[in-house]
């Protein structure tokens, strides 16, 4: 597999699938060294279960898992973080990852209890897990799917899992375009497979799944994140940081030079107007919109460097009023985020807001909590 290569396979055996993908890719070549350590990083941001379009598949870990035992490969490991505000560990069991791992016998590691050394990421100091850098090989396993403040969220931005929370923090605070590619210039990213069997095409935290039934891979995480972006309707440079990591030399993002390889036909349409395609790569692909919902959402809310879980469970509470009718009446501007400490407001959320006039407590705080608060605060809302 070379570096300008795309695999695609389609179909609904999604641990077989994998290992189909990856015998077509000869991994265990790229690998070379059985004796190499080989870690594998899924998405296991939240405790959203992977059929809600969050999460990475179980049985794709599994299809990774059982194809490099197969192929002699004893020094196995899983190893990810969820997001600010979540427990790794609650993750890990709400994903099934945790009966993969006891399976087959592989260790995971939690980040958020690792080790960190701070590098220098083509001019900007990054400190990284331990562990994660230690590894000979490291299999990325994003989810192709959306995300309210990048658009979208693939390879890149995954690996935000193997920093300290600290990091993350201060990585939202910098507006994480410019820490996600410089993060891409230190940490490993040797092959990455694709989730892209139901992922929320608006937001990383799920709940809307688009069913396509596919699983992709990449040795080329610009590459990589290129493609999704024209998959979804962006141009490349609609999402700033997967130009950047092209621009510091991670990989390309020129997606007309890229090959395609289709290891199997499309079974049936798998999503809004995606289109069967030959294996011969002269197919093209059309375009799977996200639906503008959460952008719908995000005119009530004003966000300054939110934490990723902050944000979402704010989008999340804003979901569930509008589908219980109380969004309308909210009229005043919810902000929330890091810009917002110290400062004097209105209507804010979080414990970044603490100095507002009214401020929902918590870091994050619980969506259900984020709707009580609003909906107390709609109800003396001037209409």
């Amino acid at each position: 597999m070379k570096k300008n290569d795309m695999f695609f396979i389609h179909g609904t055996d999604y641990r077989e699938m994998t290992i189909r993908l990856l015998e077509a890719c000869n991994l265990a070549a790229l690998i070379g060294d059985t004796g190499k350590s080989v870690a594998l990083k899924p998405n296991l941001v939240t405790t959203t279960p992977p059929e809600e379009g969050a999460t990475t598949h179980p049985e794709i870990l599994a299809g990774a898992i059982e194809y490099l035992q197969a192929h002699g490969f004893g020094e196995l490991s899983v190893m990810e973080s969820s997001w600010v505000g979540a427990r790794t560990d609650d993750v890990f069991q709400v994903c099934y990852h945790d009966r993969v791992c006891q399976r087959y016998g592989v260790p995971f590691y939690d980040m958020k209890k690792d080790t960190y050394t701070t590098y220098d990421a083509r001019g900007m100091e990054i400190a990284v897990c331990d562990r994660a850098m230690a590894v000979d090989f490291m299999i990325n396993l994003p989810v192709f799917k959306g995300h309210g403040q990048t658009k979208v969220t693939c390879a890149l931005k995954n690996n935000k899992g193997v920093i300290p929370d600290f990091e993350k923090r201060r990585f939202h605070a910098l507006g994480l375009t410019r820490p996600i590619a410089h993060l891409n210039t230190v940490c490993k990213n040797d092959f990455i497979l694709v989730d892209n069997i139901c992922g929320d095409l608006d937001f990383e935290d799920g709940g809307n799944p688009v069913v396509m039934n596919r699983i992709l891979a990449f040795r080329d995480p610009v590459l990589c994140d290129a493609y999704v972006c024209t998959a979804m309707g962006y141009a490349v440079d609609d999402v700033p940081y997967v130009r950047l990591a092209e621009q510091l030399g991670v990989g390309s993002a020129d997606v007309t030079k890229a090959h395609r390889v289709y290891v199997n036909e499309p079974l049936e349409e798998f999503g809004p107007g995606e289109d069967a395609q030959d294996r011969t790569g002269r197919g093209t692909e059309s375009v799977i919109r996200p639906s503008g919902r959460i952008a719908r959402l995000a005119k009530h809310a004003e966000q300054r460097e939110a934490c990723s879980a902050c944000y979402g469970a704010l989008i999340r509470a804003l979901s569930r009023m509008e589908k219980r009718g109380t969004l309308r009446r909210l009229t005043e501007t919810v902000s929330v985020g890091q810009g917002f400490r110290g400062v004097a407001g209105a209507l804010g959320i979080g414990r970044c807001t603490a100095s507002f006039a009214r401020s929902c407590p918590g870091c994050p705080p619980d969506a259900a909590d984020i709707v009580d608060f609003l909906e107390e605060a709609a109800e003396n809302c001037p209409h």
